[in-house]
């Protein structure tokens, strides 16, 4: 059990953990959240290519691959959702950027939008998180920052910027 920071031997001593740190981004001594959304960007430029359909499919065999390595992960450190399982948010915001403009600037206010929606948990994020438990719980609060995220870029899109 460990219910510290984990060290990256523990990270590769099992492919869950690596997944669910991000590829190791989660090892981050600061702000792991942050370094694992970041990680999204180099893999959205492989996903972004895929039709729609393919796209999708491939974001939710990514979010069941999340549940699975943030259950086992957690389980194994002792913390359901400990801070450095980042999958959480490389999965939610690579849905994030597939359905966001395709524009830098659009792009980064997504990013800035998803880490605070991210950070804070507004209404019902909070209440869920604290209801939802395992690896299902820890990917899908992401999902619902994901979905405040969205609405607010497409309320700017169409009141803001029409």
């Amino acid at each position: 059990m460990i219910a510290s920071r984990p060290q990256p031997r523990f990270a590769f001593t099992h492919p869950a953990h690596f997944i669910a740190f991000g590829f190791g981004a989660g090892l981050a001594p600061f702000a792991p959240g942050t370094a694992g959304t970041l990680v999204a960007f180099p893999l959205w430029w492989v996903l972004g290519a895929y039709p729609p359909a393919v796209l999708f499919a491939i974001l939710a065999f990514l979010f069941a691959v999340g549940v699975w390595a943030c259950e086992l992960t957690g389980r194994r450190m002792g913390v359901a959702d400990h801070g450095a399982m980042c999958w959480d948010e490389i999965v939610a915001f690579l849905l994030v950027l597939a359905i966001a403009p395709q524009n830098w600037r659009w792009q980064a206010a997504a990013f800035l939008l998803f880490r605070a929606f991210d950070v804070v948990k507004p209404p019902p994020i909070r209440q869920l998180e604290s209801r939802m438990k395992g690896g299902f719980g820890v990917m899908f609060d992401d999902l619902l920052a994901a979905g405040y995220t969205l609405l607010v870029l497409a309320l700017a899109r169409r009141f803001v910027f029409a």
